[in-house]
Order: C-alpha cells, then sequence, then structure tokens
C-alpha cells in the first residue's frame, strides 16, 4: 500500500515507513532528537517555527558518573578524616594492643601506719575525746615523713638495699613502664614517685603507702624497708629533740653554777680581807661596845665629881680616875672614827676596797644579794632541767604500724581496660578541639 499512515501526538507527526520500503518524511522534532544524541558537546539552536513549541535540552556532563562519590569530598574533608585515624585510632589501637599483649603485670603492697607520742593529750568532754588526738601534736613530723619518703634520699636508699634497676628492670618488650639502666637520680626520682602512693589524712594522723613492684614479693620487701627506714628517721628526730632540750637545759644549769660559784669566791674574799663574817653584826658589836665605854665613862666621871668634894685635885686617887676617863674618852673617839671613818689604829681591819664600817656593809650587801640570786638561778635551773628531762621522756614520737605491707595475689596494674579508654578519650578531645578550631578560622576568612 502507498499510503501514509499519520497520527498526531501532541502536535508532532510521526513518519511510518511506506510500502515500498523508502521511509516517509521525518518529523521536526525526531530530527532534532537524533541530532542532539550524536553531538552531545554542541546542541545547535533549530529555527523557529510558529507551528512548534520550543524545546530546550540540557547538556549532561559525563564526569560525575566516571568519579563516583569521591568527587564529592574536598581536602578539608580529608584534613579531618586523617587528622582522626592519627590522633584518635592510631593511639587507641597502640595502646590497647599494648595494654594486651605488651605490658607486664605490676603487684602493690599496701601498708597503714602513723606518727603518735608518748603524751596523752587531755580531753575535758565526751568530743573532746573524739576531736583531741595525739596525732595533733605530730602533724609536722608526718609532713616530714611524707616529704622523706618521696625525697632522693629515700631513693638513694632503696637503690642501695635493692638496687633500682633488678627491682624495677623492665620485663620483656614492656618498655613504658620498667626502669632504663644508668639512669640520673633525677628520672629515678620521677619513676620511684610513679610507684609509690602516700595519702597522709590530716584529721586522723593516719597515713598510708601503697608500693608497686613487678612481683608480690618485691613489692612487700620495699614497702616493708620502707618503713623502717621511716621509723628510723622519726626516733632519730625524737632523741635530736630530746639532747637539743636537755643540752638546753644543762647549759643553763652550768651557767647558773659558774655565776654561782663566782659570787661565792667574792663573798669569802671579802671575809678573808675584812675578817669578819659579817660587816653588819660587826657593827652592831661595835656600836654595842662603843656605848658600853660611854657607860663607863659616865660612871667615873661621876666618881671623879664625888672624889673632888671629898678631896683636893692632886690626891693619887683624883689623878688615876682622871686618867681612867682621859683612856676612855681616847677609846670612844678611837672607835666612833673607825665606824665612820674607817680609818684603824692598831689591829684594825680592811678589806682593800672600804676600811669604813658603812664601806664594808654596802660592799657586803652587794656581794650578798649577788650570791642570793646566783643561788635562787641555781636552784630554777636545777628544776628546770628536771622538768625538761620528764617533759622530752613525755614527748618522744614513735612510728604506730597498725596495717602490715601486705603480699598481693593477683595483679592490680596496669589499668588494662582504662588506660586505653583514656587515650581513646584523651584523643577525641584533642580531635575535637582541632576541628573546632580549623573550622572557626575557615569561618572567620
Amino acid at each position: 500500500m502507498n499510503q501514509t499512515a499519520q497520527n498526531t501526538v501532541s502536535g508532532n507527526q510521526i513518519a511510518l515507513p511506506s510500502a515500498d520500503g523508502q521511509p516517509a518524511q521525518k518529523s521536526r522534532n525526531l530530527r532534532l532528537l537524533e541530532s542532539l544524541l550524536e553531538r552531545p558537546a554542541s546542541v545547535p539552536t533549530p529555527p523557529a517555527h510558529p507551528s512548534s513549541p520550543d524545546v530546550t535540552v540540557d547538556p549532561v556532563s559525563p564526569e560525575p558518573a566516571k568519579r563516583g562519590w569521591l568527587s564529592a569530598l574536598k581536602t578539608r574533608h580529608m584534613a579531618i578524616v586523617g587528622g582522626f585515624l592519627a590522633l584518635v585510632a592510631v593511639p587507641a589501637v597502640v595502646s590497647t594492643g599494648y595494654m594486651t599483649f605488651v605490658a607486664a603485670d605490676q603487684y602493690h603492697s599496701f601498708s597503714s601506719f602513723s606518727v603518735r607520742s608518748i603524751e596523752a593529750a587531755p580531753s575535758s568532754d565526751l568530743l573532746g575525746m573524739f576531736t583531741q588526738s595525739s596525732a595533733g601534736s605530730t602533724i609536722s613530723d608526718s609532713y616530714v615523713l611524707v616529704d622523706f619518703i618521696l625525697s632522693e634520699r629515700m631513693v638513694q636508699m632503696v637503690d642501695e638495699a635493692f638496687g633500682l634497676d633488678v627491682v624495677f628492670a623492665r620485663q620483656g618488650m614492656d618498655f613504658f613502664y620498667g626502669i632504663s639502666p644508668d639512669m640520673p637520680i633525677e628520672d629515678k626520682l620521677a619513676y620511684w614517685r610513679g610507684m609509690i602512693t602516700v595519702n597522709f589524712d590530716q584529721t586522723s594522723g593516719i597515713m598510708d603507702i601503697q608500693v608497686k613492684a613487678f612481683s608480690p614479693e618485691m613489692s612487700q620487701k620495699v614497702a616493708g624497708f620502707v618503713i623502717a627506714q621511716s621509723e628510723r628517721l622519726i626516733n632519730d628526730l625524737s632523741l635530736t629533740a630530746r639532747n637539743e632540750v636537755l643540752k638546753t637545759a644543762r647549759d643553763e644549769v652550768q651557767t647558773a653554777e659558774d655565776r654561782l660559784t663566782q659570787t661565792r669566791a667574792s663573798l669569802r674574799s671579802y671575809r678573808d680581807a675584812s675578817q669578819e663574817a659579817d660587816p653588819i653584826e660587826g657593827a652592831k658589836l661595835a656600836a654595842q661596845l662603843i656605848g658600853s665605854l660611854e657607860e663607863q665613862l659616865v660612871k667615873l666621871k661621876t666618881e671623879l665629881s664625888t672624889a673632888l668634894t671629898q678631896m683636893s685635885a692632886n690626891t693619887p686617887r683624883v689623878r688615876v680616875i682622871r686618867s681612867q676617863i682621859t683612856s676612855l674618852e681616847d677609846q670612844i673617839a678611837q672607835e666612833r672614827q673607825r665606824f665612820g671613818s674607817g680609818v684603824s689604829g692598831k689591829g684594825g681591819r680592811s678589806t682593800g676596797q672600804a676600811t669604813d664600817v658603812a664601806g664594808r656593809i654596802a660592799l657586803y650587801e652587794s656581794i650578798q644579794t649577788q650570791n642570793e640570786f646566783a643561788e635562787r638561778a641555781y636552784t630554777a635551773s636545777l628544776a628546770s632541767l628536771e622538768k625538761a628531762r620528764v617533759e622530752a621522756g613525755a614527748k618522744q614520737r614513735y612510728l604506730a604500724v597498725f596495717i602490715k605491707p601486705t603480699l598481693s595475689q593477683m595483679a592490680q596494674y596496669p589499668h588494662r581496660l582504662l588506660n586505653p579508654l583514656l587515650v581513646t578519650l584523651a584523643g577525641l578531645l584533642l580531635w575535637g578541639v582541632a576541628v573546632m578550631v580549623f573550622y572557626n578560622i575557615r569561618d572567620r576568612h
């Protein structure tokens, strides 16, 4: 049949083949579609036709189909993923593997003790029995003990007794927790402070120590050695304080004794020079003697007056009485002169510093006052020495160990689950901070 079938679909004509095998005339839209499929790179713009609508076809790029999801990733995304691997994933895997297959078992030995004093702390009520403790007076000693345990001196003593290179030697491939040979003392001190833990409760005065080692027996031995050296330190401090107190008291006694000896020597020299035990008593005797002489003088003068009424002045009796009166007056004048001016006649006494009675009394009172003061000071110093001896004996410190070093039966360290978890958390925190800083800087620019 030589007939052309025509179908109208949406205003477009589609040509069907004729009976003789020759294709019919193609429509405009079909020709446009074929041209687009043949030349995708350049799409010609068809001429405008009033009877057909304009058709716009966007060019399709084949590149996304070739690259896939990698085309969506950018450089910053790659940097963030790489940072996560470097800061989180790798450290977590390494720490987990190290804790699981490399880290050696560690055992700890625990002990508890306190520094006590012999003297008892008084308590006025029931509350004071709990609030007041003998440990209150030993807090300073306890802090000294804490510093001593964590000091280089303790490290040297442990090294001399056991050898740190032997006790904490590396176990197998465990290079992190083991100690390397020929380390300086500063590094050994840092390692020692990582292997021993000291806790001090100021309220109760109780001190706890925990020593770690790679074997339970060695940790117990090291803990026992630390306690023994701590007890020795407390005893030395107590003995030193006691000796210092007693030494001070003995020095005071010796000073007072020397002063007393000197004053007694001065008093003896005065008595040797004055030839009298007490010048005050001598002055009293001299006054009594003058009074007696004056009494005799009065009697003689009375007898002279009576004799002159009965006989002449040239009689022997009157001359004798006058002679006695003259002698008594001279003697009284002499005694009074010695008492007042210190001018001594035959048989007079002198101290070399003061010859009159008043001067001797003043000098004697000065020496006597010094001697009495020296005696009192010496007595007080002896009492202080005895009191210091009693108090020094009562305030002695000692180390009361009520939990001896324990022997572990199971390894407690290292924390094989906690340590990798902490490493992972630290890596996540660091990675998160880095990402936040990066995006903050990016947003600002």
